[in-house]
């Protein structure tokens, strides 16, 4: 019996550029991602999706590669740092005004645990979601002792206290450099930053990293970038493969090879309150992130070992 990619070009031809050509493609890589074993980290990894610049895709991924990650078998807890809830919204949980949120995690008013929600499609992932209400908590907070740590106090008694082990942390933070940012980053071992694949993102990234900079050295000094990811990639354009190669040249251990092309449908999941890995799984944009997703598992050894090192010669 012939496999569905073989199908597909006996239908639409052979042509390298066709459309076929590419449905074929997708068909492959979907099937080999089904084949192939997800490994999980040999402990908790502890990672901040961040991009002050908005539209880049810092929600998108991080919605994105917590979905990958979870239908891989792997346990994921998502925190929503970010007032819009977008990440609430794609992963299907409730985060009205008024509902338990990160809001009231940061203000201490209740744990991570009474605050999260099984996400409804994933039995292995967890959602702390987000609500409007969090925009007030940046001036509400900024008085408070010990104000940067206030998630890593509530992640660390959650993590000491909970039953469930999570393999991966995950927070959504906001598009800005706020007090918000500078919290998840102290809770965090790690910075993924989506990149889109315009020349105006590679402005952005300087300011980024600076910013990173002064909170390993004042903050979190164990703080390591351990992932970039191009994102809103269009292969058929030079620009697209230019920045690709440009952050390649300055990150080559960090960038991941895969990139995340721009299509429909993954700007469509949002708005029916799913992710692109169930909106369209066989789709370019969810077979992509599930291949980023992969490239992080992979790496799961090394990026442990560099923090584990980084945090031996801070102490």
């Amino acid at each position: 019996m012939e496999s569905a990619s073989e199908t597909i070009k006996r239908i639409f031809g052979g042509n390298g550029n066709s459309v076929g050509a590419e449905m074929a493609e997708v068909s492959s890589r979907y099937n080999a991602l089904e084949r192939v074993r997800f490994p999980k980290p040999s402990r908790t990894r502890y990672i901040a999706v961040a991009n002050q610049k908005g539209g880049v895709g810092k929600t998108t991924t991080t919605v994105n590669i917590a979905a990958a990650l979870a239908y891989a078998h792997s346990r994921v807890l998502v925190i929503d740092m970010d007032p819009q809830g977008n990440a609430s919204t794609a992963l299907g949980v409730k985060h009205n005004t008024g509902e338990p949120s990160t809001y009231d995690v940061l203000e201490g008013r209740k744990s991570i645990e009474e605050v999260k929600q099984r996400s409804p499609v994933f039995k292995t992932l967890d959602v702390v979601p987000a609500s409007i209400d969090l925009s007030g908590a940046e001036l509400e907070v900024a008085d408070m002792e010990d104000r940067n740590n206030l998630l890593k106090n509530a992640i660390f008694s959650f993590t000491e206290s909970s039953k469930t082990h999570y393999d991966y942390v995950i927070i959504d933070c906001p598009p800005s450099l706020g007090l918000l940012v500078i919290n998840a980053m102290c809770a965090v071992n790690e910075v993924l930053i989506p990149i889109q694949a315009e020349y105006y993102a590679l402005e952005g990234l300087g300011q980024l990293i600076q910013t990173i900079g002064l909170v390993q050295e004042h903050y979190n000094p164990a703080l390591l970038v351990s992932t970039m990811l191009v994102t809103m990639f269009d292969r058929r354009t030079l620009l697209s493969k230019e920045i690709y190669d440009k952050v390649y040249e300055h990150y080559p251990h960090i960038v991941l090879k895969t990139t995340i092309p721009r299509t429909v449908k993954i700007s469509e999941a949002p708005s029916f309150a799913k992710s692109v890995i169930e909106y369209d799984p066989h789709g370019m944009g969810a077979v992509s992130y599930r291949e980023a997703a992969l490239e992080i598992a992979r790496r799961s050894p090394s990026v442990l070992k560099t923090i584990q090192t980084r945090k031996q010669r801070s102490n």
